[in-house]
């Protein structure tokens, strides 16, 4: 039986591959507008980062993370032996932790200088169970601003996610955006408890699961996905009513600036993304139909802690992640066409074989002034040069052949019209464009 593709991933075959790139050159002109520009970090990093910068207790770290072992640690692992930490390598299940390691890393963000504005593409990799929407191996474009904390930033970026998925075709009206805040470490504390004693009064309707979060991290039981548990947390302290003064203002504020900019969303005081990492403002955008419970599209919010959690000094950061897979069900749900890879301005048929040589000169020829050519490089015949011009979908096909060579001309077919002209050799490229 023939070796298959790993199980969780995908191919990107070429149509594909063409919407990936075409996907991320629209990102890239939608948040280049705001001042965003390129990063490319690894795709795997030190383990020690994700623990820290994710959180331990988050299912990201303890369930799903690919560890990455040389084939020597391996060995001495299986002998019983231990690691070097820094040996300990995973693949990268989110983009957030290895951007604020570069930033930390390289300063960045040196004292009193404008915020770091990033954004990056790439492949993430996550041990889940594979189902429609959700891959081991996927997709992200993402963006993280570090040094800024002000609401405006929250807001703008908020407004750039949303300006996006309108761009690259997904309908506004087929989205939702929800926002939340999170609290910080003034007031996020007693929250916690607050939401913990909630859990332990109901710990006989609650999961497994949500009781051992309840030991580490109670605010994930808002994001389990057992419906009996999601109904249950219904009727749990709200993070809203708690926030302190600041983080009060700074949500307010946040909102007002979507407010004023036209944005709609909806208030989920339950939304608590799925990364430990997250203060104050965060938020998620959900397609209403078509992709099932699968239907998060992309989020993100502010973490002014995580800066110092990889070893830097205090500096406030907000990012977001959107996954391509995710949007590519969301545009297939709104009926959007996607472009066929296969373009080709011209086909060089030659007669016979006496003219190949100065065929494939004046392919070169064309395709240096800048059109999609081919040519035929398996010896057909002039009939079935024609099929593989059609097949490969050539708008025009240039025939040459020994009275044409002659002439110094070429016989030109509008595929389309099925019109000929004979057009000069040195003339092709001009009647091209």
């Amino acid at each position: 039986m023939a070796i298959q593709a790993p199980e969780g991933t995908k191919d990107l075959l070429p149509d594909e591959a063409l919407f990936w790139n075409q996907f991320k050159a629209c990102a890239t002109e939608v948040f280049g507008c705001y001042g965003y520009v390129p990063i490319e970090t690894p795709i795997f990093e030190q383990t020690e980062l994700f623990v820290r910068g994710i959180g331990e207790a988050t299912d990201v770290v303890s369930k799903e993370m690919f560890t990455a072992v040389s084939g020597e640690n391996l060995k001495r692992l299986l002998e019983g032996g231990s690691i070097k930490s820094k040996s300990r390598l995973s693949m990268r299940p989110e983009g957030t932790a290895g951007v604020v390691r570069a930033v930390v890393q390289h300063d960045l963000v040196p004292q009193g200088a404008a915020p770091a504005k990033l954004m990056y593409a790439g492949p993430m990799f996550r041990a889940e169970r594979p189902q429609k929407g959700r891959q081991r191996q996927f997709n992200q474009i993402g963006i993280e601003c570090l040094g800024a904390e002000e609401p405006t930033v929250d807001a703008e970026a908020i407004i750039m996610l949303m300006r996006f998925y309108e761009k690259v075709g997904i309908p506004p009206e087929a989205t939702r955006l929800y926002v939340n805040s999170m609290g910080c470490d003034s007031c996020r504390p007693a929250y916690r408890e607050l939401v913990r004693a909630y859990m332990n009064e109901h710990a006989h309707e609650l999961c497994e699961t949500c009781m051992t979060r309840a030991e580490i991290n109670p605010l994930r039981a808002f994001d389990c996905k057992n419906d009996k548990c999601d109904e249950v947390m219904e009727g749990a302290p709200k993070i809203t009513d708690h926030l302190c003064d600041d983080c009060r203002e700074h949500y307010a504020a946040v909102r007002e600036l979507l407010d004023g900019a036209g944005v709609a969303y909806v208030e989920n005081p339950k939304l608590v993304r799925g990364l430990d990492y997250y203060t104050r403002t965060v938020f998620e955008a959900q397609v209403v139909d078509g992709l099932g419970s699968q239907n998060a599209i992309g989020g993100g919010g502010r973490y002014d802690k995580l800066a110092e959690e990889v070893g830097g000094r205090p500096t406030p950061g907000l990012g977001f992640a959107l996954g391509y897979e995710r949007c590519m069900l969301a545009l297939q749900a709104a009926g959007v066409e996607f472009p066929k890879a296969a373009r080709c301005d011209l086909f060089v048929a030659c007669v016979d074989d006496s003219v190949r040589a100065r065929a494939f000169g004046l392919v070169q020829a064309c395709r240096d002034a800048g059109f999609v050519v081919e040519m035929d490089h398996q010896k057909r015949s002039l009939k079935s040069q024609f099929k593989l011009a059609d097949k490969l979908g050539a708008t025009r096909v240039a025939i040459l052949g020994p009275d044409e060579l002659a002439q110094g001309c070429v016989k030109l077919r509008d595929m389309a019209t099925r019109e000929e002209e004979l057009v000069e050799l040195e003339s092709l490229s001009a009647k091209l464009s």
